[in-house]
């Protein structure tokens, strides 16, 4: 069984972040999602929001809205976070290897950890453009009884 979480329209801006924090919190808790796989969600989706006001919007000399929308079903917790920004595919970054990773902190290039930490944290992470928007969908499986457990 499949079901809408209301969506919400937030204005692109950092201000806004607290509020879609609070979304996938809710979200979150009505999935059922444990404590850290609620966090690692709320992380990802906070990392992505915040590039897309940061670069897709400010930078850029844009303003506008996120429409940041979820879904349940009975193994999975989805939010799409959707945006008319410039256009960005984060998976199109070289993410950094182990290696860049175990260099001290200057000597690391610059740029692609946070994509590198929603990879880590969420079960599935996808990009689409379609039109004139952005659209970034985030997974994470449901550990209910029945379907692997708590």
């Amino acid at each position: 069984m499949e079901m809408e979480i209301a969506p919400v329209i937030l204005p692109a801006t950092l201000d806004a972040l607290s509020r879609l924090g609070q979304y996938v919190k809710d979200a979150s808790e009505k999935a059922g999602l444990d404590r850290q796989a609620a966090y690692n969600l709320r992380l990802a989706v906070d990392e992505i929001a915040t590039n897309i006001i940061v670069h897709g919007y400010e930078e850029a000399g844009l303003t506008g809205d996120i429409l940041v929308q979820g879904k349940l079903n009975d193994g999975e917790i989805t939010i799409a976070v959707e945006d008319s920004g410039t256009p960005f595919d984060p998976l199109a970054k070289k993410l950094p290897t182990e290696e860049d990773l175990a260099r001290p902190l200057e000597e690391r290039p610059i740029g692609g950890l946070g994509i590198y930490l929603v990879l880590k944290g969420v079960d599935k992470f996808a990009y689409e453009r379609s039109g004139n928007r952005n659209r970034n969908i985030f997974t994470m499986k449901r550990r209910l009884p029945g379907n692997g457990g708590n």
